[in-house]
């Protein structure tokens, strides 16, 4: 076999791992979401009865339980993803932009300015499909968190500016979250609905979610809005009705009533996940039974974690889009690193500032699977004006995923776009400088991916001289991954290059002590 061909035995090893991730047999892998159940749905043969053959045995009735049970499960979710009350309308939406400025005090960043808080905020909207910025209103406070956000004189001159916008349809309160009191507030002076990050980030989060996971994730996290505007809605009809509080024959006041059908939802939608995430297991073990090393790749939103996979994998069927939150669903995509090693990129969400903590709490579920990695590769956007600010955002989230310590200590810093900057060099001593989309320095960070895999799965790279007659041969096709088969037909011997654990390699030496072993 030449140099660095591969051997049926890896290839099929390739499928199975693609057969784990829900793909088709083809290689490198396209991009599938880890939500399994796309790829639990078709139903199992047993061997031999061939793709169109009739079945017919005693596991018939199984069988047909199974599908009842799916089917029930799949009418059960799409009743939990039907259309969400909190969605703003399908028409186009006409958003002024405000930022509450706090000047001093705690809540107020060293690492960012108004106007750099403006333009993510305009950012944010410009994401959404017909909407667009009608005005950018930058106005001073003390204590953004009062009842009107803003001071008396500068709240006046604030509702002045807003009315006097021709055609606006809705504002954007640039703050994490907003009462449902200080809402109701704002949109009986303003006239228009008022949306708060929370509100905008899920609406982006609702308008790209593609699997049954994500979405399931979304209805999630709409929980707390739909608490809060119940509350909102039964002091309203308390009002409106001045007498009994309660549903007739009921026992229960409207606030009961709606409150505990909502548990029940919330309740359906965990057990949903619940389902979801065992079935994801699953895969995961059909994964490493493979042995393919997984790198999460991190990052702030749109700093160009997917070009970059892109790059690393060839993959030709990924298409990055120069928006945030572009990828919503976790995907996987496989690479090759300098000895030939088969790896998996996993592709994640990305992360903002102020990003409620309910909202990331919902996605947890999708963040799991990162813990699962054997390498971080954390991703920045360097010719970002706030990218210390997004650095520090993201190792804070990363730290409350509660991931292994190894994990958070190992990680690989990737300074991305430097073809932006003339005579780029990273600050940091760690971090490695590329262009994804023009190629820069990405040998040297497949170099630095490797020798962190090696160490974090404690593989090796070794090259062993094996008889052609022995069952070495047979032995390291089963126990390790054979890269490279050199026959020196001349003397019945090869010369074999495998990546090899630590526990095999141990069992190797055992099994052939005299077998001649060179460190790559």
């Amino acid at each position: 076999m030449r140099p660095g061909r591969l051997s049926w035995s890896l290839l099929l090893r390739c499928r199975r791992a693609a057969a784990a991730l829900g793909a088709p047999r083809c290689r490198p892998l396209p991009a599938r979401p880890l939500s399994a159940a796309a790829a639990l749905r078709a139903p199992l043969r047993p061997p031999g009865t061939g793709g169109g053959a009739p079945w017919n045995g005693a596991a018939d009735a199984d069988g047909d339980e199974e599908e009842e049970e799916e089917e029930e499960d799949e009418a059960a979710l799409e009743e939990l993803l039907g259309p969400s009350p909190l969605a703003p309308g399908p028409g186009a939406q006409r958003v002024a932009v405000v930022h509450p400025a706090v000047k001093w005090g705690p809540q107020k960043s060293p690492l960012t300015t108004a106007e750099l808080q403006v333009a993510e905020a305009v950012a944010l909207v410009d994401t959404l499909q017909n909407w667009t910025v009608l005005d950018k209103i930058i106005i001073p406070t003390k204590n953004p968190n009062k009842k009107f956000v803003f001071g008396k004189g500068n709240f006046q001159v604030l509702t002045e500016k807003i009315k006097k916008l021709p055609h606006v349809t809705a504002v954007f309160l640039n703050v994490e979250r907003i009462s449902s009191l200080t809402k109701k507030e704002l949109e009986g002076a303003w006239g228009v609905p008022v949306f708060d990050r929370y509100t905008v980030v899920l609406h982006i989060f609702r308008c790209n979610a593609r699997t049954k996971e994500a979405k399931l994730q979304v209805a999630l996290a709409e929980i707390p809005l739909l608490r809060s505007n119940l509350k909102n809605e039964a002091s309203q009809r308390d009002q409106q009705r001045g007498g009994s509080r309660y549903i007739m024959g009921s026992g229960e006041t409207f606030l009961e009533t709606q409150n505990r059908v909502l548990k029940e939802r919330e309740l359906k939608i965990r057990n949903a996940l619940e389902k979801l995430k065992r079935k994801r297991a699953l895969l995961r073990t059909q994964r490493r039974k493979c042995e393919f090393p997984m790198v999460s790749v991190m990052g702030y939103t749109n700093s160009g974690k997917t070009t970059l996979i892109k790059a690393l994998t060839g993959e030709a069927g990924l298409q990055p889009r120069d928006q945030l939150f572009a990828t919503l669903d976790i995907t996987a995509h496989a690479g090759y690193l300098p000895s030939h090693m088969p790896v998996i990129y996993v592709d994640t969400i990305g992360f903002l500032t102020d990003l409620p903590h309910n909202l990331v709490e919902s996605f947890s579920a999708t963040l799991e699977e990162v813990a699962y990695s054997d390498l971080i590769v954390h991703v920045r956007d360097i010719t970002h004006p706030e990218t210390i600010l997004q650095k520090a955002t993201v190792l804070s989230v990363l730290r409350n995923l509660n991931l292994p310590s190894h994990l958070l200590d190992s990680m690989v810093e990737v300074h991305n776009k430097v073809d932006l900057i003339e005579r780029y060099k990273p600050a940091e001593d760690n971090a490695l400088a590329v262009s994804a989309l023009h190629g820069h320095g990405l040998e040297k960070l497949k170099q630095e991916i490797e020798k962190k895999i090696l160490t974090a799965t404690g593989k090796k790279i070794l090259t062993v001289n094996i008889n052609l007659e022995g069952p070495q041969l047979s032995w390291l096709y089963k126990e390790a991954t054979v890269r490279e088969v050199e026959v020196m037909p001349e003397d019945g011997t090869a010369r074999v290059k495998v990546i090899i654990g630590s526990s095999a390699f141990g069992r190797y030496k055992n099994l052939f002590p005299n077998s001649e072993i060179f460190m790559s």
